[in-house]
């Protein structure tokens, strides 16, 4: 009898580890392994739920929206073997805390040093192309998480969710994140942004949307590691003084720097040099500021016109929330500790998809990873995911090979530039049901507004 519930044990301890070697091909356990010692929450205990299949765990709850965790786990089979019924949700809730938040982001990091050593981005000028912008995400309304993140406030009071406020730097033509920093909604963006810099790779070119006009920020990026340089449009009432004209709209201008500022950023001296540009794009004067002051290597009309692909960093955030949240913009963790742990395993996750994706986008000559279809291909990647588990780990590349060669399927039409969608104001997020406007109908679009008037 021993000896059959010891077969037994060993027949599904097997099962459980080709599992979580087939995942290991999207995710190296090794890599993991050294995350979790670096975190300090390694153990040497077999858990039902061990470290490493909470992290999937931890990744599943990003990619499957609509599970929850403990749906996530069994969809998945990443548990040990052990007595039915299968895993409590108690034993998930456990299993996440003590995976932490910290082991989370130094796989998120790891991977991502990784996956963009391999990826062969094409650049500009022999410059990455990075892209930095904020995001704001909501969590449960609960007391703790209130106040550790805050929340928007109003003349009428506290807003109805908690808030996070986080920056994210990201390589536009894959979209795979470099780093990311959060903090409370009442945090300033500029500091966040301030955590990116020692991760920020040499040999790059950052874009930055024009709220992060600050040249204490923009001289530390610029001096910390080797070409790294910046670009974003110059504010309205910026103050400068053109020192030497490179062209008709291109010249080298002097910025003075503030007493505040220079306090606030040790190092940063009076005047700051940068190059300014000018261009006319669909009769709207355009102004840009960047730290490339070379003409020589960088040619004015293109400078400008990268500016654009900023955008990219928009719609990778879009991918997150309507993508992968499938709209459901409220977190899921009602203690701030997981929220940290769910934000990471969000970014990760995303990176995960996104690196296959690059894969994938190999089998198109010419095309890159922003040009793809991410529902198309996400969809793809995690109907591959789900059948892990079923199949044997031998079948593994050939499944994966098979998931690659689909690429050409995925591959989007050429972006319409003639396409404009003017900036609107958006209702702020609330708890609370919002009443809707009628619909005006012709015939008050040709009388006089009257007492039963709806607009």
């Amino acid at each position: 009898m021993r000896i059959a519930q010891a077969l037994e044990m060993t027949r599904e301890l097997s099962s459980a580890t080709q599992t979580l070697e087939a995942l290991g091909e999207l995710l190296d356990p090794e890599l993991v392994k050294t995350a979790l010692e670096t975190a300090g929450v390694a153990t040497l205990r077999k858990r039902r739920l061990p470290l490493e299949s909470m992290l999937w765990c931890v990744i599943g709850l990003a990619l499957f929206r609509r599970l929850s965790a403990w749906d996530v786990v069994n969809q998945l089979d990443i548990m040990l073997p052990g007595q039915k019924p299968l895993v409590a949700p108690s034993a998930v809730v456990q299993g996440r805390q003590r995976l932490g938040s910290d082991a989370v982001r130094e796989v998120f990091q790891l991977t991502q040093q990784r996956w963009h050593e391999t990826a062969e981005h094409p650049g500009w000028q022999g410059l990455r192309l990075l892209g930095v912008d904020g995001v704001v995400w909501r969590a449960p309304d609960t007391l703790e998480n209130r106040e550790r993140y805050g929340s928007a406030i109003n003349q009428y009071g506290d807003g109805g969710f908690p808030q996070i406020r986080m920056v994210c730097q990201m390589e536009l033509t894959s979209h795979l994140l470099v780093s990311s920093a959060f903090d409370a909604y009442a945090s300033n963006e500029m500091k966040l942004a301030e955590q990116l810099i020692e991760g920020t790779p040499d040999h790059s070119l950052t874009l930055f949307d024009k709220g992060f006009y600050s040249l204490g920020l923009l001289h530390r990026w610029q001096r910390t590691g080797n070409e790294r340089h910046w670009l974003l449009p110059l504010r309205k009432d910026a103050q400068y003084e053109v020192i030497r004209s490179l062209g008709k709209q291109d010249a080298i201008v002097s910025l003075r720097t503030s007493p505040q500022a220079r306090r606030q950023w040790p190092g940063l001296p009076d005047t700051l040099q940068a190059r300014l540009l000018s261009k006319t794009v669909k009769g709207k004067r355009r102004q840009i500021l960047t730290s490339m002051t070379d003409p020589g290597r960088f040619v004015s009309d293109e400078i400008v016109d990268l500016y654009s692909h900023r955008w990219e960093i928009e719609l990778g955030y879009r991918e997150i929330k309507q993508g992968l949240l499938d709209g459901r913009y409220t977190l899921r963790s009602k203690t701030p500790d997981m929220v940290a742990q769910e934000l990471w395993g969000l970014l990760l996750g995303y990176n995960l998809l996104r690196y296959q994706m690059v894969q994938m986008s190999r089998q198109c000559p010419g095309v890159h990873p922003c040009e793809m279809s991410f529902s198309a291909c996400s969809w793809a990647i995690l109907k591959f995911l789900l059948s892990l588990s079923l199949n044997s780990p031998g079948n593994i590349p050939r499944d994966m090979a098979e998931l690659h060669a689909l690429a050409p399927h995925f591959v989007l039409p050429h972006r319409r530039d003639y396409r404009a969608y003017p900036r609107v104001i958006k209702a702020k997020p609330s708890k609370y049901p919002t009443r809707k406007k009628m619909p005006v109908s012709l015939t008050d679009r040709h009388y006089p507004a009257g007492p039963f008037f709806i607009g």
